[in-house]
Protein backbone atom coordinates (compact mmCIF):
# COMPACT_ATOMS: atom_id res chain seq x y z
CA UNK A 1 0.00 0.00 0.00
CA UNK A 2 1.34 3.43 -0.84
CA UNK A 3 2.85 5.20 2.11
CA UNK A 4 1.51 8.52 3.18
CA UNK A 5 3.40 11.56 1.99
CA UNK A 6 0.98 13.90 3.73
CA UNK A 7 1.73 12.51 7.18
CA UNK A 8 0.51 14.04 10.39
CA UNK A 9 0.68 17.60 9.00
CA UNK A 10 -1.73 16.66 6.23
CA UNK A 11 -4.17 15.09 8.66
CA UNK A 12 -3.98 18.22 10.82
CA UNK A 13 -4.84 20.23 7.70
CA UNK A 14 -7.86 18.00 7.05
CA UNK A 15 -8.97 18.30 10.68
CA UNK A 16 -8.61 22.10 10.72
CA UNK A 17 -10.46 22.55 7.44
CA UNK A 18 -13.32 20.30 8.52
CA UNK A 19 -13.68 22.03 11.90
CA UNK A 20 -13.65 25.46 10.27
CA UNK A 21 -16.16 24.58 7.56
CA UNK A 22 -18.56 22.69 9.82
CA UNK A 23 -18.53 25.58 12.30
CA UNK A 24 -18.78 28.25 9.58
CA UNK A 25 -21.76 26.56 7.91
CA UNK A 26 -23.29 25.61 11.26
CA UNK A 27 -23.73 22.12 9.78
CA UNK A 28 -26.37 19.89 11.31
CA UNK A 29 -25.40 16.56 12.78
CA UNK A 30 -27.38 14.59 10.21
CA UNK A 31 -25.70 16.31 7.25
CA UNK A 32 -22.18 15.78 8.58
CA UNK A 33 -23.05 12.16 9.33
CA UNK A 34 -24.31 11.52 5.80
CA UNK A 35 -21.20 13.05 4.22
CA UNK A 36 -18.88 11.05 6.48
CA UNK A 37 -20.78 7.85 5.74
CA UNK A 38 -20.45 8.43 2.00
CA UNK A 39 -16.70 9.12 2.17
CA UNK A 40 -15.90 6.24 4.48
CA UNK A 41 -17.92 3.89 2.29
CA UNK A 42 -16.08 5.04 -0.84
CA UNK A 43 -12.64 4.82 0.76
CA UNK A 44 -13.58 1.45 2.25
CA UNK A 45 -14.54 0.07 -1.16
CA UNK A 46 -11.19 1.18 -2.59
CA UNK A 47 -9.40 -0.38 0.37
CA UNK A 48 -11.37 -3.63 -0.02
CA UNK A 49 -10.36 -3.82 -3.69
CA UNK A 50 -6.72 -3.35 -2.73
CA UNK A 51 -6.95 -5.98 0.02
CA UNK A 52 -8.50 -8.54 -2.34
CA UNK A 53 -5.72 -8.01 -4.90
CA UNK A 54 -2.89 -7.94 -2.37
CA UNK A 55 -4.11 -10.49 0.17
CA UNK A 56 -3.30 -8.01 2.94
CA UNK A 57 -5.52 -7.39 5.95
CA UNK A 58 -6.22 -4.34 8.07
CA UNK A 59 -7.08 -3.98 11.74
CA UNK A 60 -10.73 -3.80 12.73
CA UNK A 61 -10.05 -0.19 13.79
CA UNK A 62 -9.82 0.60 10.06
CA UNK A 63 -12.52 -1.70 8.71
CA UNK A 64 -15.26 -1.14 11.31
CA UNK A 65 -16.85 1.91 12.96
CA UNK A 66 -15.36 2.75 16.33
CA UNK A 67 -17.55 1.98 19.34
CA UNK A 68 -19.82 4.62 20.80
CA UNK A 69 -19.24 4.98 24.53
CA UNK A 70 -22.53 6.58 25.65
CA UNK A 71 -25.91 5.15 26.48
CA UNK A 72 -28.38 5.81 23.66
CA UNK A 73 -31.35 8.10 24.25
CA UNK A 74 -34.18 6.36 26.07
CA UNK A 75 -36.70 8.01 23.76
CA UNK A 76 -37.75 5.83 20.83
CA UNK A 77 -36.07 7.04 17.65
CA UNK A 78 -38.59 6.34 14.93
CA UNK A 79 -37.72 9.27 12.71
CA UNK A 80 -39.24 9.23 9.24
CA UNK A 81 -36.10 8.83 7.12
CA UNK A 82 -37.72 10.15 3.94
CA UNK A 83 -38.76 13.34 5.73
CA UNK A 84 -35.28 13.85 7.18
CA UNK A 85 -33.61 13.32 3.80
CA UNK A 86 -36.00 15.78 2.17
CA UNK A 87 -34.94 18.51 4.62
CA UNK A 88 -31.15 18.24 4.40
CA UNK A 89 -29.26 20.99 2.58
CA UNK A 90 -27.59 19.17 -0.31
CA UNK A 91 -25.51 22.21 -1.31
CA UNK A 92 -24.02 22.47 2.16
CA UNK A 93 -23.32 18.72 2.13
CA UNK A 94 -21.67 19.03 -1.30
CA UNK A 95 -19.36 21.73 0.05
CA UNK A 96 -18.20 19.50 2.92
CA UNK A 97 -17.92 16.51 0.61
CA UNK A 98 -15.76 18.49 -1.82
CA UNK A 99 -13.58 19.85 0.98
CA UNK A 100 -12.88 16.35 2.29
CA UNK A 101 -12.23 14.87 -1.16
CA UNK A 102 -9.97 17.71 -2.32
CA UNK A 103 -8.04 17.80 0.96
CA UNK A 104 -7.47 14.03 0.97
CA UNK A 105 -6.09 14.29 -2.57
CA UNK A 106 -4.01 17.37 -1.75
CA UNK A 107 -2.39 15.92 1.36
CA UNK A 108 -1.79 12.57 -0.37
CA UNK A 109 -2.62 10.35 2.60
CA UNK A 110 -2.92 6.60 2.29
CA UNK A 111 -6.36 5.00 2.18
CA UNK A 112 -5.87 3.72 5.72
CA UNK A 113 -4.85 7.12 7.11
CA UNK A 114 -7.79 8.78 5.33
CA UNK A 115 -10.23 6.24 6.72
CA UNK A 116 -8.82 6.55 10.24
CA UNK A 117 -9.08 10.35 10.11
CA UNK A 118 -12.74 10.09 9.10
CA UNK A 119 -13.44 7.29 11.62
CA UNK A 120 -12.73 9.73 14.46
CA UNK A 121 -15.30 12.14 13.01
CA UNK A 122 -17.72 9.26 12.47
CA UNK A 123 -17.41 8.25 16.12
CA UNK A 124 -18.11 11.83 17.24
CA UNK A 125 -21.18 12.05 15.00
CA UNK A 126 -22.47 8.58 15.94
CA UNK A 127 -22.13 9.43 19.62
CA UNK A 128 -24.26 12.55 19.15
CA UNK A 129 -26.74 10.67 16.94
CA UNK A 130 -27.20 8.03 19.62
CA UNK A 131 -28.16 10.75 22.10
CA UNK A 132 -30.75 12.33 19.79
CA UNK A 133 -34.25 11.99 21.14
CA UNK A 134 -36.09 13.72 18.32
CA UNK A 135 -35.72 14.93 14.75
CA UNK A 136 -34.89 18.44 15.93
CA UNK A 137 -31.65 17.21 17.48
CA UNK A 138 -30.61 15.68 14.18
CA UNK A 139 -30.66 19.17 12.72
CA UNK A 140 -28.78 20.75 15.61
CA UNK A 141 -25.22 21.69 14.72
CA UNK A 142 -22.59 19.02 15.21
CA UNK A 143 -20.93 19.77 18.53
CA UNK A 144 -17.17 19.74 18.08
CA UNK A 145 -15.23 19.54 21.36
CA UNK A 146 -12.86 22.43 22.12
CA UNK A 147 -9.75 20.24 21.98
CA UNK A 148 -10.78 18.58 18.74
Amino acid sequence: MDSSTGGVDGLVTLQERMVNLINQLNMPLVEVSLVLQKHIKGLGQSLDEYLVKSGDTVPERVSQPWPVTVEPSATPSNFPLEKILSIVDHQRMDILETLIRVTLIEIEVSLIDGILALRAWEQLARTQLSLASGPGQLFSPLEIPENW
